[in-house]
């Protein structure tokens, strides 16, 4: 597990911006399963999670006309159970940090996997979300 004094900072720069912290399976499954959308971000200490995962994601909600219902976060290697609780609602995807998910009424309708993230500049994800989020909102 991740310490504390590492992970909190990068939590804050999504929690800081209206995202709700996912600590326990019993919030993932209280957030996950509510009616509307919601954009799950399983947030991670890589680099690409700092360069532009987290960046794109916070760009895509600020700017998209059409919005997620609620923005959630877990964060993998320190919210253990929660995030593996939250990987259940990912199937079939494999586990993959960071990640970005957006689920409509409990079931999934867009995974962008770390391989998606990698390598991806910032606003080729918010480019990614906003579209999901216009064909999902």
């Amino acid at each position: 597990m991740y310490p504390a004094e590492l992970v909190l900072p990068m939590k804050a720069e999504l929690t800081e911006k209206g995202f709700q912290d996912l600590s326990t399976p019993e919030l993932v499954d209280n957030a996950l399963k509510t009616a509307g959308t919601t954009l799950l971000v399983l947030n991670s200490v890589c680099g690409c999670s700092a360069g532009t995962a987290r960046p794109g994601v916070l760009a895509a909600v600020a700017n998209a006309a059409k919005k997620p219902t609620q923005c959630v976060t877990a964060f993998a290697g320190f919210d253990i159970d929660a995030v593996k609780q939250a990987r259940n609602y990912l199937l079939p995807y494999p586990p993959s940090s960071p990640c970005i998910a957006l689920l409509k009424d409990g079931q999934l309708v867009h995974m962008v996997e770390r391989h998606m993230i990698e390598g991806r500049s910032a606003e080729m994800i918010a480019a990614n979300l906003t579209q999901a989020f216009e064909q999902h909102c």
